[in-house]
């Protein structure tokens, strides 16, 4: 089936949400507090979303990617966030798919459309944070070209601390 990836708009929002709910209670069972992922609400997040997409800039994008209409996936990305990056350096801040949709190619046709969007951009390297017990998205990513750079940091969420590795590529 057809992946079409394209722009975000606030009519998209509340499908996001879901995605993203949907999508940290798939990759991070077992990872994070189950607690913390129960908690979690797509209504709370679609208003999120909403603020996010507002405060995008021309230096980033939040995209979806759609199957029959359906949105099944989303991603963003904009400028580094990270201490000393320049202006040439970008970041995917967030890319999840429905766990239903998981290997299928729409992870990778959204990873495919940030690289190419940010390489538009001007980016000329892109990073991004992933947790290090998080396997399947080490892999994810490892096959999308990008690797592992050396920087880790402790994270705390839902009154755990996991370790995430930045992973980059050139552009």
């Amino acid at each position: 089936m057809t992946v079409l990836v394209r722009g975000m708009t606030e009519a998209d929002c509340a499908a996001v949400a879901g995605v993203r709910v949907a999508g940290w209670r798939f990759a991070y069972r077992g990872l994070l507090p189950e607690a913390y992922l129960a908690a979690m609400s797509p209504e709370e997040g679609a208003s999120a979303h909403r603020e996010q997409l507002a405060r995008a800039g021309e230096r980033g994008a939040h995209l979806v990617a759609e199957r029959a209409g359906e949105v099944v996936g989303w991603a963003a990305f904009g400028p580094d966030r990270s201490p000393g990056a320049g202006p040439g350096d970008g970041e995917l801040y967030a890319l999840y798919v429905r766990p239903d949709v998981v290997g299928t190619g729409v992870g990778r046709a959204l990873a495919d459309e940030v690289a190419a969007r940010a390489a538009a951009l001007g980016y000329g390297r892109l990073s991004l944070w992933v947790l290090e017990g998080n396997a399947r998205g080490r892999r994810f990513y490892a096959k999308a070209g990008f690797a592992p750079d050396g920087a880790s940091e402790p994270w705390e969420v839902g009154g755990a601390t996991v370790v995430e590795v930045r992973y980059a590529k050139g552009l």
